[in-house]
């Protein structure tokens, strides 16, 4: 009697997949949304890499696609969107379309029309929402994959379902991004104020390795050789230098960097003074 019963479900989905987003493509989506024409609300556009052995995607490239978009339609430069495909394939064939990106908060109507377009280009594509309103305070980064519904054999609609995302980033990077996500910023920092949030974050992650190290000797925490190892690698990789020799070489460095940024100030000053005259000599 239950055989002849119809189940509403949903599709199999990859509930273990994982998308590895580089900075690369976060800061293209933020200057795509910059550059966006008046009349856009959002900007959208295909996102690029490849599928990784272990079947997790990785996103290291993207570019806008043109679009239109009103309440119940999406209409979409599919010509422009081909022509930059093979643009960038030819700078690198092995990136291939992995899914496609959107600003904004959530999912909207027309970003089922959008994702059934680029199913049709890829199995299985990446949703990726970047978040450039500011609507929590931050710039959250959201990945999603569709998972259908289906009523026996006939499939009904599709849901968003949201998997973990890996942002991938150095340092270097990272301080770029922090700066990027924040909603209020009255400047870019410095050379010596980013030197400053560095050192900042170098100070927070060594107290972190000494809050573990403490732990695993008292007992409190269960050692892990393959960490151990990774911290004795590091302390053996930083050079031995005398106090009074680290000093020179962080002042030596500081006086090099005041410099540039003075001459820079003089560069800047006699250009201006050159365009004034300049203007003032067509002028007469």
């Amino acid at each position: 009697m239950a055989s002849g019963q119809t189940v509403l479900q949903f599709s199999q989905s990859s509930t273990n997949l994982t998308a590895k987003v580089h900075p690369l493509v976060i800061f293209n989506i933020c200057d795509c949304f910059v550059r966006r024409p008046d009349q856009s609300e959002r900007v959208i556009g295909t996102l690029l890499g490849s599928v990784l052995p272990d079947g997790n995607v990785d996103i290291r490239n993207s570019y806008a696609v043109p679009h239109n978009e009103s309440s119940d339609q999406v209409a979409l430069d599919i010509d422009y969107h081909h022509n930059m495909l093979l643009s960038h394939q030819k700078v690198n064939p092995k990136e291939v379309i992995v899914g496609w990106f959107s600003t904004g908060f959530g999912v909207t109507g027309g970003s089922a029309l959008i994702h059934d377009f680029y199913s049709r280009e890829v199995t299985n594509p990446i949703h990726l929402i970047v978040d450039t309103g500011f609507t929590n305070g931050a710039a959250a980064i959201k990945a999603f994959v569709s998972v259908g519904l289906s009523l026996g054999d006939q499939q009904l609609a599709a849901q968003f379902q949201e998997i973990p995302l890996d942002l991938r980033m150095v340092e270097a990077e990272r301080v770029g991004f922090d700066i990027l996500k924040t909603p209020m910023v009255d400047k870019l920092p410095s050379d010596l104020e980013g030197m400053e949030a560095s050192m900042e974050r170098l100070l927070a992650l060594i107290d972190d390795v000494y809050k573990y190290v403490d732990d695993v000797v008292e007992g409190h925490v269960a050692p892990d050789n393959s960490i151990g190892r990774f911290i004795a690698d590091t302390v053996a990789s930083i050079p031995k230098l005398p106090p009074q020799a680290f000093d020179k070489l962080v002042n030596d460095s500081l006086q090099d960097q005041l410099l540039l940024l003075y001459l820079s100030s003089i560069t800047r000053t006699q250009l201006t003074l050159a365009e004034k005259l300049n203007t003032a000599a067509q002028i007469l």
